[in-house]
Protein backbone atom coordinates (compact mmCIF):
# COMPACT_ATOMS: atom_id res chain seq x y z
CA UNK A 1 0.00 0.00 0.00
CA UNK A 2 1.51 3.65 -1.05
CA UNK A 3 1.05 6.65 1.43
CA UNK A 4 -1.52 7.76 -0.90
CA UNK A 5 -3.66 5.05 -0.51
CA UNK A 6 -3.61 4.53 2.75
CA UNK A 7 -3.91 8.17 3.45
CA UNK A 8 -6.76 8.46 1.19
CA UNK A 9 -8.11 5.45 3.53
CA UNK A 10 -7.67 6.27 6.50
CA UNK A 11 -9.44 10.08 5.87
CA UNK A 12 -12.47 8.56 5.06
CA UNK A 13 -12.49 6.68 8.29
CA UNK A 14 -11.51 9.98 10.34
CA UNK A 15 -14.08 11.87 8.30
CA UNK A 16 -16.80 9.52 9.88
CA UNK A 17 -15.89 10.75 13.09
CA UNK A 18 -19.11 13.48 14.87
CA UNK A 19 -16.75 16.17 16.89
CA UNK A 20 -19.69 18.42 16.79
CA UNK A 21 -20.21 18.23 19.86
CA UNK A 22 -16.28 19.64 20.63
CA UNK A 23 -15.71 22.52 21.26
CA UNK A 24 -12.45 22.98 22.15
CA UNK A 25 -9.44 22.82 19.42
CA UNK A 26 -7.92 19.76 19.03
CA UNK A 27 -4.58 19.45 16.33
CA UNK A 28 -3.04 15.55 16.09
CA UNK A 29 -0.10 14.59 13.69
CA UNK A 30 -0.10 11.23 12.90
CA UNK A 31 3.43 10.03 11.78
CA UNK A 32 3.13 6.62 9.91
CA UNK A 33 6.28 4.45 10.17
CA UNK A 34 7.30 1.68 7.75
CA UNK A 35 5.18 0.44 4.56
CA UNK A 36 2.74 3.33 3.53
CA UNK A 37 5.09 5.79 5.75
CA UNK A 38 4.50 9.40 5.89
CA UNK A 39 2.80 12.40 7.88
CA UNK A 40 -0.73 13.75 8.06
CA UNK A 41 -3.12 15.77 10.78
CA UNK A 42 -6.47 15.71 12.30
CA UNK A 43 -7.54 18.91 13.23
CA UNK A 44 -11.01 19.86 15.22
CA UNK A 45 -11.77 23.34 14.92
CA UNK A 46 -15.17 24.89 15.70
CA UNK A 47 -16.84 21.79 15.71
CA UNK A 48 -15.36 20.66 12.11
CA UNK A 49 -12.74 18.35 11.38
CA UNK A 50 -10.65 18.44 9.03
CA UNK A 51 -7.85 15.41 7.71
CA UNK A 52 -4.85 16.55 5.81
CA UNK A 53 -1.70 15.10 4.43
CA UNK A 54 1.14 17.80 6.01
CA UNK A 55 3.33 18.58 8.95
CA UNK A 56 1.24 20.33 12.38
CA UNK A 57 3.78 22.14 13.70
CA UNK A 58 1.28 23.62 16.51
CA UNK A 59 0.05 20.14 17.12
CA UNK A 60 -1.59 19.58 20.49
CA UNK A 61 -0.35 15.60 20.45
CA UNK A 62 1.78 13.92 18.14
CA UNK A 63 0.80 9.72 17.34
CA UNK A 64 3.72 7.36 15.57
CA UNK A 65 2.26 3.89 14.65
CA UNK A 66 2.81 1.38 11.75
CA UNK A 67 -0.13 2.10 8.89
CA UNK A 68 -1.77 -0.98 9.66
CA UNK A 69 -2.30 -0.09 13.57
CA UNK A 70 -3.62 3.36 12.89
CA UNK A 71 -5.90 2.08 11.01
CA UNK A 72 -7.55 -0.47 13.01
CA UNK A 73 -7.84 2.59 15.47
CA UNK A 74 -9.24 4.85 12.71
CA UNK A 75 -11.68 1.91 12.02
CA UNK A 76 -12.59 1.69 15.93
CA UNK A 77 -11.12 -1.54 15.72
CA UNK A 78 -8.56 -0.89 18.18
CA UNK A 79 -8.67 1.27 21.23
CA UNK A 80 -5.82 3.91 21.11
CA UNK A 81 -5.07 3.49 25.28
CA UNK A 82 -4.77 -0.66 24.80
CA UNK A 83 -2.47 0.35 21.84
CA UNK A 84 -0.23 2.56 23.41
CA UNK A 85 0.02 0.49 26.42
CA UNK A 86 0.95 -2.63 23.86
CA UNK A 87 3.96 -0.13 22.70
CA UNK A 88 2.46 -0.13 19.26
CA UNK A 89 1.26 3.44 19.53
CA UNK A 90 3.86 6.30 20.70
CA UNK A 91 1.90 9.29 22.14
CA UNK A 92 3.86 12.91 22.58
CA UNK A 93 2.38 15.99 23.58
CA UNK A 94 -0.44 17.38 26.01
CA UNK A 95 -2.14 14.10 27.13
CA UNK A 96 -5.05 14.81 28.25
CA UNK A 97 -5.67 16.68 24.35
CA UNK A 98 -4.69 12.88 23.39
CA UNK A 99 -7.10 11.07 25.24
CA UNK A 100 -9.60 12.96 23.30
CA UNK A 101 -8.75 11.04 19.92
CA UNK A 102 -10.75 7.99 21.62
CA UNK A 103 -13.47 10.47 22.26
CA UNK A 104 -14.58 11.22 18.73
CA UNK A 105 -13.03 8.08 16.95
CA UNK A 106 -15.68 6.01 19.45
CA UNK A 107 -18.74 8.66 17.69
CA UNK A 108 -19.47 8.22 14.36
CA UNK A 109 -21.40 10.16 12.39
CA UNK A 110 -25.41 7.85 11.79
Amino acid sequence: MTYADFFAEVKGKFMDADVSNITEHLAYQFNIEGEAGGIFYVEVKEGKLYVEPYEYFDRDAMFTASAEVLMKIASGKLDPIVAVTLQKLKVEGNIEKALKLKEFIDKKKK
